[in-house]
């Protein structure tokens, strides 16, 4: 029996609840369905990053790294990013390793965003973005992607931007929808935010999964963008790690200056013998750079399988996701749908008015393909059955 509070606890955040994923990670361990659901990988991790931690472990590195991470993984990065975007990040002043790419974010927001502050964003959103702006007393200000190309909307960009307009933020490859920038879409938020103090924070944590040879635009790629970008990243959805939880953030030195203030006092270090996995496993280009293809696999073998129902398959240009709309089949809410799905057709999958802060309802699913290819092929099974059974 729970005991009653003897305070009265005034919310910072009324009208946030449990995420959908933590509601959807209930009905999974209720229902064991086939999981298509979250974006962690239900994979084997390389054997040679497990060895890594242990060895890592072995050899005593169990205490606090340095707060910005250890000197050979901030170099490591430097020379990446060097090597794939053309941006010079110094690994003393301009990178830090953070405890989870949701860490860099936070800390970046939280450093960053004063009382009154409009943060522009773009819906369907990653969930933790509005309450990180709102912790601050920051105004989030959404704008909607629309299907059936998700495009980013200039007009209403422009129009949105404003004097107490101070960051923006961008994700790439998206989010839910599965959209990458072009180098074209980097030149016109360049010339937006010339001449203004605005930030880009630029989540970019599934950076090497990008498709059918598409090259990742990020904000390190474009001078003008860079000078004024937090760019963040994950080794968790690079390296198949989730539940590691270790990321990193690049900016130029006066800003990540203020960011590493807020990350000394929120995690002060990441984990320090998965920063000398990482480390190690990572001197290999091959580990991240191949992954572009492995995905590719996995994103085609379930769009060949879906192809002959009637869900609308939405292009997935990047990341772990695919969208399905469902309008062929029934009117029901999307939530109602994914319900169903999981209780009578024994596969999980995610609302996309999850992802919208008004609830709105464009009858689409989220599907992840970031599972071995057994689970992909009983997944889609269970929905071509769900097609017949509703046609």
């Amino acid at each position: 029996m729970a005991l009653p509070s003897a305070v009265s606890v005034a919310s910072k955040l009324p009208d946030i609840g449990t995420t959908i994923f933590s509601v959807i990670g209930a009905l999974v361990e209720q229902y064991k369905p086939i999981n298509l659901s979250q974006g962690a990988p239900n994979f084997k991790v390389s054997p040679q990053l497990i060895d890594g931690a242990t060895l890592a472990m072995r050899n005593g590195f169990n205490q606090y790294s340095p707060a910005d991470g250890i000197a050979t993984l901030r170099e490591l990065l430097s020379a990446k990013v060097a090597n794939l975007y053309a941006r010079h990040y110094d690994p003393r002043e301009e990178i830090t390793i953070t405890g989870s790419a949701s860490e860099g974010l936070y800390a970046a927001i939280t450093a960053l965003i004063h009382s009154g502050d409009e943060v522009i964003y773009f819906e369907p959103a990653f969930d933790s973005y509005v309450p990180n702006v709102r912790l601050q007393g920051g105004k989030p200000v959404p704008i909607q992607l629309k299907a059936p190309d998700f495009a980013l909307p200039w007009d209403e960009l422009s129009a949105a931007i404003n004097s107490k307009t101070k960051m923006i933020i961008i994700n790439s490859p998206h989010n839910p929808t599965a959209r990458v920038l072009s180098a074209e879409d980097l030149d016109k938020l360049a010339a937006l935010t010339a001449n203004t103090n605005i930030v880009i924070l630029s989540d970019e944590v599934y950076e090497h999964i990008i498709f059918d040879g598409v090259k990742h635009m990020s904000m390190a790629c474009h001078p003008q963008l860079a000078e004024r970008s937090v760019i963040v990243s994950s080794f968790g959805k690079t390296f198949h790690v989730t539940g590691w939880r270790v990321g990193y953030c690049l900016a130029p030195k006066e800003i990540m200056a203020e960011v590493r203030k807020v990350h000394q006092f929120l995690m002060y270090a990441a984990d320090t013998p998965f920063q000398h996995a990482v480390a190690d496993y990572m001197q290999d280009p091959q580990t991240y750079l191949g992954l572009a293809e492995f995905y590719q696999h996995k994103r085609d073998l379930l769009l060949d399988a879906l192809a002959a129902t009637q869900f609308k398959l939405y292009p997935s240009q990047g990341s772990f996701f695919m969208l399905a709309g469902y309008e062929a089949f029934t009117d029901e809410a999307d939530k109602d749908l994914v319900l169903r799905l999981i209780r009578d057709y024994h596969v999980a999958t995610i609302p996309l008015s999850a992802f919208y802060s008004d609830g709105y309802d464009p009858k689409i699913l989220r599907l992840s393909f970031a599972k071995d290819d057994e689970t992909l092929r009983q997944g889609a099974a269970a929905l071509i059955q769900f097609s017949k059974d509703n046609e």
